[in-house]
């Protein structure tokens, strides 16, 4: 019997059985898994500077996924023409890394511990925060992985080095992911207005290797162009805070900021990115359900990876 309902006789309605990520079959053996793509959960906001929540972020992101599997065999896109997530892609939720609470170090190394092991059955890590530290442990388990190229989708720039003895909150991933040898650059879409990085972490951050734009520098570019300015044949890891996007869309987060991304400006950057590029792994942060307004921060949320690894899926068949 199907696991998603494609042959099972059952309608399966998304607001009926278990909440995993798009009602995808959950594997908590790690060393099981036999996927195109595994979800973790990292439910840590131990690294919060204001509002924290974040750590319901998985649960939120699951449950909204369920509102796009309807148990169809994939999803037509009329525009493109083309049927994505067919029953060929397999996808399966590997459940959350363990976090220990208050303990930064401990949450952390499990979390990198859950990556290493999804990467081992050579699944697609997609990791879903958690606030932005989570991506410190993640990246790190990429340490193995020959060169990657990072690109970040975000309000801030998250480049701060030390702040008060803290190296590894949600103000320092981008900081600690250029300082790993595998990782050849940045690229850093979305940065704007007041911002949680001071002038001399920017400048450390072009020193590094990064690449930034705000959103309105990356609408005067287009998408094309933007995408363009990632190397040629770079690897990449992609790494999306939800307050990146406008608050109008997505107030379900712990550091909003006004002026932010609209849906598709993301959608299609990462069409393009998918098609052009090898994507090594997938992370989006800061997803805070108790400050949403109608789940539509979560949904967001779903609707982006969903649809992110349906280009990423399609690339690949495609041999894009």
């Amino acid at each position: 019997m199907s696991t998603h309902g494609y042959d099972s006789g059952r309608l399966d309605l998304p607001f009926v059985g278990v909440a995993s990520f798009g009602k995808r079959p959950v594997v908590t053996d790690w060393s099981m898994i036999r996927a195109d793509a595994a979800i973790l959960g990292a439910p840590f906001d131990g690294g919060t500077q204001f509002r924290a929540g974040a750590r319901f972020g998985p649960r939120g992101v699951r449950e909204a996924s369920t509102l796009f599997s309807f148990g169809h065999d994939g999803a037509y896109d009329h525009e493109d023409d083309v049927t994505y997530l067919t029953s060929d892609v397999s996808i399966v939720d590997a459940g959350d890394a363990d976090i220990v609470h208050t303990d930064t170090e401990a949450s952390h190394a499990n979390i990198e511990a859950a990556v290493r092991a999804l990467r081992a059955t050579g699944a697609l890590p997609v990791v879903i925060g958690g606030d932005h530290s989570i991506t410190i442990p993640t990246i790190r388990a990429f340490d193995d992985a020959g060169d990657i190229h990072v690109l970040q989708i975000d309000a801030h720039l998250d480049f701060v080095d030390e702040r008060h003895g803290v190296r590894h909150g949600h103000g320092n991933p981008m900081r600690r992911a250029a300082e790993r040898d595998n990782v050849t650059g940045l690229t850093q879409l979305g940065i704007r207005n007041v911002s949680s990085t001071a002038r001399e972490g920017y400048e450390a951050a072009r020193a590094m290797g990064s690449d930034i734009l705000s959103v309105r520098q990356v609408r005067r570019l287009g998408a094309d162009a933007t995408a363009a300015r990632i190397p040629p044949g770079a690897r990449v890891y992609i790494t999306i805070d939800i307050d990146g996007f406008c608050p109008s869309i997505a107030p379900g987060t712990g550091t909003p900021s006004h002026g932010g991304f609209l849906y598709y400006e993301v959608l299609e950057l990462l069409q393009i990115v998918a098609h052009e590029h090898e994507i090594v792994g997938l992370d989006l942060v800061e997803v805070a359900p108790a400050y949403d307004a109608g789940d539509i921060t979560s949904v967001l949320a779903a609707q982006v990876l969903l649809n992110t690894l349906g280009f990423i899926f399609h690339a690949r068949r495609q041999g894009g």
